[in-house]
């Protein structure tokens, strides 16, 4: 697309949005400030680089063999820049513990160190990037159906060790890069079938996390991550919305919302306002649930646009942090990374452009129908022409170029691998 006609689309735009009182400078301002942390595990199905990694188990599956997938630290590296150069911002990258840079040497998750992510740590220098983490508690001998939870002695105090010494790497992270880097706490914990432990499991998992939190990490935050149920743990789950949404707001962690992560009759938008004035942030990990957690790609549909919407009519913009959290191997993965990451920023993009005051008045006035029509009139403004002048002054691909660029790299790089 011609950069005249990209300018020209804009400034019409611009006069479009200034009309109901927007003003567009200020929302790409906005949108360049709005960083997504980039998951890593897009670009090799969540497999990572242990030595002595088995088959993925513990909740969670990653369906396809589309070709060309990273099959080391380096090629990931590679296809993750591959992916941020198409992508306009700025954006973090969030790293599982299973991507240690451990050289062939069998580390076991009780052993770990920072010493296996300083290579991330001065990568992420060199690019200019900031990293975030996460505790691995899946595809393991000893995961099981009970990590945490578990109320063998042996196998609790492995994981509790595992998901200390991630906090330690979180916080080293932190330091080196100079702002806190966010860890995410998610295990799998539960029963395929009937259980009466309940209690019991809730209370082990709590003694759990309070003996895991108490290290003070002044350069990391920690996050809580709930589900409705994991695979092959379909009837019960001991860290549930509830148990995590009540420890979140009593111990001050920050709550993680998944929006694959809650009954397809919930809406995880809803959420935001409902547990914002109990806990002071939010993590967001953003998918697209087909009929339950499967992870599919981030589009812009309708949950992740009202996702958005919600934030911003919140005014919670500083007070939420955003990643992505889709695995998709039966598609191009740089090709995902690029759709998914582009669709949650033009979301955001839409939310940031409503003229929420507006709304807001003729609600609160009882205008009702003025609140419908002016809903449905965004829908059909001209926010497009508004991202493609964000892609423009971030020097990326415009529109739909972006699919050449990401042939070119299948033609030199993974269809070699």
């Amino acid at each position: 697309m011609k950069t005249e006609l990209i300018s020209q689309a804009y400034a019409v735009a611009k006069e479009r949005y200034a009309e109901i009182g927007i003003d567009t400078e200020k929302v790409l301002t906005q949108l360049q400030d709005f960083h997504l942390s980039l998951h890593c595990w897009q670009a090799d199905d969540v497999h990572g680089f242990e030595v002595q990694a088995g088959a993925m188990s513990g909740g969670i599956q990653s369906t396809g063999d589309f070709p060309g997938a990273a099959r080391n630290i380096d090629e990931l590296r590679q296809d993750i820049l591959e992916a941020k150069s198409l992508i306009p911002g700025s954006h973090r990258l969030n790293l599982h513990e299973i991507y240690g840079d451990f050289k062939g040497k069998v580390v076991d998750r009780d052993e770990v160190t920072v010493e296996y992510f300083q290579s991330w740590i001065d990568w992420a220098k060199e690019h200019n990037t900031l990293l975030d983490f996460n505790s691995s508690s899946f595809s393991h001998p000893k995961s099981g159906s009970l990590s945490l939870a578990n109320p063998d002695k042996g196998i609790r105090d492995f994981w509790i060790e595992h998901t200390k010494r991630c906090r330690d790497i979180a916080n080293a992270m932190g330091e080196a890069q100079g702002d806190p880097c966010i860890m995410n706490l998610w295990v799998h914990d539960g029963c395929k079938d009937v259980s009466v432990n309940h209690a019991l499991y809730r209370n082990t998992l709590k003694q759990s996390l309070d003996e895991i939190f108490a290290k003070p990490q002044p350069m990391m935050k920690d996050c809580i991550e709930g589900k409705v149920f994991g695979i092959g743990l379909e009837s019960f789950t001991v860290g549930s919305h509830d148990f995590y949404t009540a420890y979140a707001a009593k111990y001050d962690k920050i709550l993680t919302i998944d929006t694959g992560h809650y009954h397809p009759t919930e809406s995880p938008a809803d959420k935001v306002s409902a547990v914002l004035p109990f806990v002071k942030e939010l993590m967001l990990h953003v998918s697209r649930p087909v009929r339950w957690d499967s992870d599919h790609v981030t589009i812009m549909d309708d949950p992740t646009q009202e996702l958005f919407s919600e934030i911003v009519r919140a005014g919670a913009l500083d007070r939420v942090h955003y990643g992505l959290d889709f695995f998709d191997g039966s598609i191009n993965r740089i090709g995902a990374y690029v759709i998914g990451s582009r669709s949650a920023q033009k979301c955001m993009l839409r939310a940031l452009l409503e003229p929420q005051q507006t709304i807001s008045q003729y609600e609160l006035a009882g205008e009702g129908y003025k609140v419908l029509a002016l809903m449905e009139e965004q829908k059909a403004m001209p926010w497009q022409a508004v991202y493609d002048e964000f892609c423009l002054r971030n020097n990326v691909p415009v529109g739909q170029a972006f699919i050449a660029e990401i042939d070119k790299y299948v033609a030199d790089v993974t269809s070699k691998r």
